[in-house]
């Protein structure tokens, strides 16, 4: 029997009805339940602030509760590992930040592929961190900075959350780009490198702008520059690292992701929220109050991004000798 192309056009179509009505009321129906975030950080940091305020913005919209589920250890990898082998159903999401694109080099063995093993949702908030130097070092400018460490080679210690973590990485890629010899010194959290840091037992530190901020502002700590592309309102006449060390940028950044196969009109109905979500003006304004911007992205825009920051960080950790803790 021959079928005409208009008569193929018409069955195809017929056929694909069933299955497009099965997404819309799958999509519709969702979700029936209370939805889990996994943040694999501990409370009362900034990834789980940043889960809270989208957790709560989207329980209102979704009619169900969004309850955030700490589950830190293993540099975030315990928490990404809970939802990798959770169903891929939407009702366990992940918060992702720039740790685990940095993971992916840092740790030689892991029980999953996290480009491959988790399906991104959509951007959520993008933050710079502050290079910053004990006052008792002569420099008020990157330059400065650059001279003096490049006059004592081996004699200035860079102060970090702990091997792998943003700040470690980013001033990492700071020596890679600058050809600094600078030592690292670990800590367990940024509190107690920041406390070394006040008393000038190491004498630079990257950290997250909102912890610093305060410090900078009574002139405990002297801010050189801000790591993102862009200034920071918060710092609006602090330069830019990258105005300085062309090409030069980090980001603590967030994101939300969901188990690989999740249904993708699940994911494009969580994505659109987070799009409505990121346009609201209170939102916005809680945004701010982090020192942070909104990041929206479409899955395939987060999914970008992350591939581009692995592949960044592997360089970095391969020029470091960076290793897991």
């Amino acid at each position: 029997m021959t079928i005409t192309r208009r008569r193929f056009a018409i069955l195809a179509g017929a056929a694909a009805a069933p299955l497009a009505a099965v997404r819309i009321a799958r999509s519709q129906g969702y979700p029936a339940r209370p939805v889990r975030l996994i943040v694999g950080f501990p409370a009362g940091g900034a990834a789980d602030i940043t889960a809270r305020l989208i957790g709560q913005w989207l329980s209102e919209r979704l009619g169900q509760p969004v309850v955030v589920e700490n589950r830190p250890g293993a540099g975030t990898n315990i928490g990404t590992e809970a939802v990798v082998k959770a169903a891929p159903d939407g009702y366990t999401l992940l918060l992702i930040s720039a740790a685990n694109t940095i993971n992916a080099t840092l740790y030689e063995r892991l029980n999953f592929n996290f480009i491959r093993d988790i399906a991104p949702v959509a951007g959520l908030i993008r933050g710079p961190l502050v290079m910053e130097v004990h006052p008792s070092v002569p420099a008020r400018t990157v330059p400065e900075f650059i001279a003096y460490a490049k006059a004592r080679p081996g004699m200035i210690n860079m102060g970090s959350a702990g091997n792998g973590t943003p700040g470690h990485m980013s001033g990492e890629l700071f020596r890679m780009m600058t050809g600094l010899d600078l030592v690292h010194v670990p800590y367990r959290g940024g509190a107690p490198a920041l406390t070394d840091l006040l008393a000038g037992q190491v004498q630079v530190m990257f950290d997250n702008l909102p912890t610093s901020i305060e410090y900078i502002r009574a002139g405990k700590l002297q801010a050189l520059a801000v790591t993102t592309a862009a200034r920071s309102d918060m710092l609006p006449d602090l330069p830019t690292v990258s105005e300085f060390v062309p090409g030069y940028e980090v980001s603590s950044w967030f994101g939300l992701g969901a188990p690989a196969s999740t249904p993708a009109d699940i994911v494009d109905k969580l994505s659109g929220d987070i799009s409505t979500a990121l346009a609201d003006p209170r939102l916005r304004t809680r945004i701010a109050d982090l020192s942070s911007v909104p990041l929206p992205m479409s899955p395939r825009e987060l999914s970008t991004l992350i591939v581009a920051e692995t592949e960044k960080w592997a360089k970095v950790i391969k020029f470091s000798g960076a290793k897991a803790e």
